[in-house]
């Protein structure tokens, strides 16, 4: 009845709660500690790891990503510069290509002059021969005419003919000399 006689205090739990209180504490601390514990460590290390990971194999493609760029542009350089070399060559051929059509069509000029004064002394040497034909038959004729003989003998005709047509011939390249 001493107890009884205390007066009892609300705040402060009685001794044996306190007792079982810290013994279920303590088989709690050894049961985390032992089980519990080691599986969050090795959770813990198993997210870290993969995190880790992550971010390796992030900054792998990245470093990747990277080089895939360098190479592109390095590809895209090279073409340019190539297309930049066709474009060129291209140009340098067509004006090749234009130098040799200019010579062709050069040359076909010369040689369409060429046959056209080829054909101009072809059809100058026939005039003159007709002319000369026409200017010894008619010479024959007054010759014959002024002289009163008949001059029809084909040597003499002829002979007489290209007489007379040389002695133009020197009296008027002697008249250009003057």
């Amino acid at each position: 009845m001493i107890l009884a006689q205390e007066e009892y205090n609300p705040v402060l739990p009685h001794t044996s709660e306190i007792i079982i209180g810290l013994i279920a504490f303590l088989l709690l601390l050894f049961v985390m500690t032992k089980f519990v514990k080691p599986r969050f460590e090795k959770l813990y290390e198993e997210r870290a790891a993969k995190i880790e990971g992550g971010i390796e194999k992030a900054e792998k493609a990245q470093a990747e990503a990277e080089q895939a760029l360098a190479q592109y542009k390095a590809q895209l350089a090279e073409a340019r510069s190539e297309a930049a070399k066709i474009r060129d060559d291209a140009r340098a051929e067509a004006e090749q290509i234009k130098e040799e059509l200019r010579a062709q069509a050069e040359e076909e000029a010369r040689r369409i002059v060429a046959q056209g004064e080829a054909q101009l002394q072809a059809q100058r040497a026939q005039l003159v021969a007709e002319l000369r034909e026409d200017l010894g038959r008619n010479a024959v004729l007054l010759a014959g005419r002024i002289v009163g003989e008949s001059l029809e003998d084909e040597a003499r005709r002829r002979g007489t003919v290209d007489r007379f047509l040389n002695e133009l011939e020197v009296s008027g390249a002697a008249g250009a000399r003057k």
